[in-house]
Parts: C-alpha cells; sequence; structure tokens
C-alpha cells in the first residue's frame, strides 16, 4: 500500500469496493418517439468508412494493447 492509501479511512475503502463492482448502465430506455427519430437519421457515409476501418484496424490488432 502507498502511504496515500493508508491515509484513507476502512469506509472508504469499502466504499471503493463497492464502486468497483458497479456495471454501469443507461438512466433509461429512450422513448419510443426517440427510438423512432434515432431511426429516420442518416449517416454521414465518411463516418460510416471510417467507423469500418477502424472496426478492420480493431480485428486485427497485434501485440501490447490488444483487448481481447
Amino acid at each position: 500500500m502507498t502511504e496515500r492509501e493508508e491515509k484513507l479511512s476502512d469506509a472508504t475503502h469499502e466504499a471503493d469496493r463497492r464502486d468497483a463492482m458497479k456495471h454501469g448502465e443507461a438512466d433509461r430506455m429512450p422513448t419510443p418517439e426517440e427510438e423512432e427519430l434515432a431511426e429516420q437519421q442518416t449517416l454521414d457515409p465518411d463516418t460510416v468508412a471510417h467507423e469500418k476501418e477502424m472496426a478492420e484496424r480493431g480485428a486485427h490488432q497485434k501485440g501490447e494493447g490488444r483487448i481481447d
């Protein structure tokens, strides 16, 4: 333990442990109107191409920094 960690209270360490176990989630689900509006949007072709390129690069990434 570092000197800074030793200064923290047991309650703080316990709160940190609880927070570390939480999983993120949406505040709320979209309303039907929001879903409909989202489906009506058109995507920028340059953004779509960039997203595909990044997904392809990520799929074939090698070495340090790779997330399995």
